[in-house]
């Protein structure tokens, strides 16, 4: 009995890993056909500007106030401004963890970043409203939610996403590449920045389009920092500004019409496609570092050989 209930459960294995597997792909490809049924029809450029003319809000700048295209603006702003500020930082913590941090500092700072991971992003929309609160009763009295405070919340949201990365994989490459550093008679930054940065690329922008998408999307941090239904597309790091996620959460809230709602998941595919092609160009920019690197090592390979 033990033997065929052994069989069994060895038989039932591949087709039950297969299954697993096979869902997360068929929930993907379910949900972009439904989103594809419900909000193709939807797409137009009258989805995008209203009644504006697309020239005159592409060249000219005229305000669109029935249209995405200022949520598109202002979720790409967040997006890159976000990104600017949590990448440097991000990458910087997980060097020193991986590299000079030792003992109870490391032991400290690798508690600091796992708190930071485990803090849900509506907390970080009330710290970013505090802050704004603090900030008025103390050094600026004018300080109001904008697209700078929003963007300094998802940056701190995404910040544990790029030091886990960038220190795993420092740490998971072989010690050879240091001892061969060393070697060479270059500095430990020398090292760090030459030879293991460039080999821990890949896992390193990897993280870096985790905090993409994850600043792409995130709702509940701009809810209470900034974002305003039809304040159009932000001139100023101090201005308000919409964003397609809240967007789609407005127009599912509070539609009237069959029609708005239609509106909802046209701008629901819009940000699927905009997230797509965040995540096409880190890959790309993934891609063209890993050839730059290999190119490099067998340059030198080359040049030590001869």
């Amino acid at each position: 009995m033990p033997r065929l209930l052994a069989r069994l459960v060895e038989r039932a294995l591949p087709p039950l890993a297969w299954a697993a597997a096979l869902s997360v792909p068929a929930a993907f490809f379910g949900l972009l056909a439904f989103l594809l049924w419900r909000g193709l029809p939807s797409l137009s450029l009258a989805l995008f500007f209203g009644d504006t003319p697309p020239l005159a809000a592409l060249l000219h700048g005229a305000p669109v106030f029935d249209g995405l295209w200022p949520a598109c603006l202002g979720t790409l702003y967040l997006v890159l401004l976000s990104c600017c500020l949590a990448i440097p930082l991000g990458i910087a913590s997980g060097i020193c963890l991986a590299r000079y941090a030792t003992g109870r500092a490391k032991a400290l700072l690798d508690f600091c970043v796992d708190l930071l991971a485990g803090i849900p992003s509506i907390l970080m929309g009330l710290f970013g409203f505090a802050l704004i609160l603090l900030l008025r009763k103390t050094l600026w009295p004018g300080a109001n939610t904008c697209l700078l405070l929003s963007a300094l919340c998802l940056a701190l949201l995404v910040l544990p996403y790029l030091i886990s990365s960038t220190r795993s994989c420092l740490e998971g490459l072989p010690p050879e590449l240091r001892l061969t550093g060393a070697s060479l008679g270059l500095s430990p930054w020398q090292i760090t920045a030459r030879i293991l940065l460039p080999a821990a690329s890949q896992g390193i922008l990897s993280g870096v389009i985790l905090a993409v998408g994850r600043a792409a999307e995130d709702t509940a941090v701009i809810l209470l920092t900034g974002v305003v239904a039809n304040a159009g597309a932000p001139g100023l790091l101090t201005d308000k500004y919409e964003a397609l996620p809240f967007h789609i959460y407005y127009l599912a809230a509070e539609y009237q019409t069959p029609q708005e709602l239609s509106q909802a998941f046209g701008a629901a595919l819009v940000l699927l496609c905009l997230t797509a092609a965040l995540f096409a160009a880190s890959r790309r920019l993934q891609a063209g570092l890993e050839r730059r690197w290999k190119s490099g090592r067998n340059n030198r390979n080359g040049s030590i050989r001869a």
